[in-house]
């Protein structure tokens, strides 16, 4: 295996977790086809409370086990690096355990909490029983977990990131094949159906898991290492920094899927309260949790897929003392927001309802709710990014306060939006939305204010990038509305799917030749000469 740098490295992950997402965002294409919006409210649900409870038991642990890894190897302790690792398996096998069984017994209590007053479409057996059917997964992800932190902080980004790929390949086969014999060979109910797709979060867990094994066992350098030998006060001392660097990030997975579980169960009720049939919060309650949440995921795939670069290298960073390559690789962060997921973002909002309809075919709700909530996807994404950076820093406080801020704020917003928005004759899941908005940007402002001012962080090379970017931004938004009316009227989902393939092509080529000096020295000298190297010997 070959170690990467910090952007190769970043690049690496963000590609593979976009493979990912984009084989999460193709499967839904027939999976629609197969479940319906019924269907997908049911996976909608189960998946929701699944990433919850994996929260709970996992969450934060590959950037928490790859930070601590990360440290150790610059410090030169192998042996604390060792028992590190074989402590904080023991201690997440008990806590997904927990976890596995909370959610497979109380399934039916978290059934009714989610469905509320809603009487028609899924039961609450039928929710209780996807959710019991997703928990499995529990037992076998965070192991997963673990070894892809302890892989990412020694720099094997590659191993780490292919075994997602490979995750994801089984998921989605599991799903596709699965949901289609249940309901058209076998002719059991569409619940089965969903249980089985839910499944293969489990199925391919494992199968990702059995090849990572085989590259811990192929690259077991420290065997010959004794971690028995280290007295208790540093076992202790190492548990301590375990709990110390895991819980600041089980808390910002845990605040990002409460953003999502809170809109979930209060835009049922908000919508139920103002009137709307039960057929209908389904079908938007599906856009929100299931099949625009997978197309937002094109956006927050960037944002993990830099993550797990970023944390390892700025705590060896840290470590070392070096400030001025945190100060730059904080900048980097934020022109990673403004060059990519920023403009991604408000292309697919211009065009979201071709998009909607190349995935879904036409839909009253689906564009309407996806136009803005793909733009919340892009905050979210720096949200993630400027949070596990603050992590990478040790700044578990400063993460708190602005995490618990943001969600208390979205919390508190969320039905009173809805109801005012509603009055207005808006739509009031747009309310929903602008709640979730407003609580991301809380949790931004805060600790980029802090930042500059505690640890002189200056955000200067980024700033004076945004006046050429915005006029870029500008004429990109121009060029973008003009092909839009020109493909309004087209109704072929495969033509749609050719045009929309070629303008955002053409808008990208635009784009890059724009901005092709500051895209390069993003990407850093050494990714550009590898890509020129490949150039020149094509030519």
């Amino acid at each position: 295996m070959k170690k990467s740098g910090f952007m190769e490295g970043a690049i690496i992950a963000i590609l593979a977790i976009f493979f990912s997402k984009f084989l999460g965002i193709i499967y839904v294409i027939p999976f629609y086809g197969i479940v319906g919006n019924q269907g997908g409210a049911l996976y909608g649900y189960a998946y929701n409370i699944y990433n919850l409870f994996l929260i709970i038991s996992s969450a934060g642990i590959p950037l928490a086990i790859s930070k601590l890894t990360s440290e150790y190897d610059a410090l030169k302790q192998k042996k604390e690096k060792e028992y590190m690792f074989i402590i904080t398996k023991k201690i997440i096998f008990i806590f997904s355990l927990t976890c596995f069984l909370i959610c497979f017994i109380f399934a039916n209590p978290i059934a009714k909490l989610i469905i509320g007053e809603v009487t028609e479409g899924n039961s609450v057996s039928d929710i209780a029983f996807v959710i019991r059917c997703v928990s499995f997964a529990i037992l076998v992800v965070p192991l997963l977990a673990i070894r892809r932190g302890y892989l990412q902080g020694h720099g094997y980004i590659a191993a780490s990131s292919f075994s997602q790929v490979i995750e994801q390949i089984v998921r989605v086969l599991v799903i596709i094949l699965g949901s289609f014999l249940v309901l058209n060979v076998f002719h059991l109910s569409l619940k089965t159906a969903i249980g089985v797709a839910v499944f293969g979060a489990t199925a391919g867990a494992i199968f990702a898991y059995i090849y990572l094994m085989s590259k811990r066992i192929n690259k077991k350098k420290d065997k010959n290492l004794d971690p028995d030998s280290l007295s208790k006060q540093e076992k202790k001392k190492i548990l301590q920094k375990i709990i110390m660097y895991a819980t600041p990030f089980i808390i910002i997975n845990i605040a990002n899927s409460l953003y999502q579980t809170t809109d979930m169960i209060l835009l049922n009720r908000g919508l139920h309260l103002i009137g709307f049939s039960d057929s209908d919060v389904e079908t938007i309650s599906s856009i929100f949790t299931t099949w625009g949440s997978k197309l937002n995921t094109i956006i927050t795939s960037i944002a993990t897929g830099l993550a797990i670069s970023l944390v390892p290298t700025l705590a060896k960073s840290k470590a070392q003392g070096n400030e001025k390559d945190i100060n730059e690789k904080f900048n980097k962060t934020l022109q990673v927001f403004f060059y990519v997921a920023l403009p991604l973002s408000l292309f697919m909002s211009i065009f979201a309802s071709s998009i909607w309809t190349i995935f879904y075919g036409k839909s009253l709700y689906g564009p309407i709710i996806f136009r803005f909530s793909i733009i919340v996807a892009a905050i979210d994404a720096l949200y993630i990014m400027i949070c596990n950076g603050l992590q990478g820093l040790n700044k578990s406080k400063l993460i708190y306060t602005s995490v618990i801020s943001g969600l208390l704020i979205n919390l508190i917003l969320d039905l009173p939006l809805m109801f005012l928005f509603n009055k207005l004759n808006i739509y009031p899941y747009y309310g929903a939305i602008l709640a979730t908005l407003i609580g991301y940007l809380i949790s931004l402002i805060i600790p980029l204010a802090v930042l500059k001012k505690d640890i002189h962080l200056n955000y200067s090379d980024t700033l004076k990038k945004l006046p050429k970017l915005f006029l870029v931004y500008a004429l990109m938004i121009f060029l973008s509305l003009i092909y839009r009316g020109i493909i309004n009227n087209v109704e072929s989902r495969i033509m749609l799917l050719v045009l929309v393939s070629i303008i955002g092509l053409i808008l990208m080529i635009l784009y890059y030749i724009l901005n092709k000096k500051e895209i390069e020295d993003l990407l850093g000298e050494k990714i550009t000469n590898k890509f020129r190297k490949k150039r020149d010997k094509h030519e």
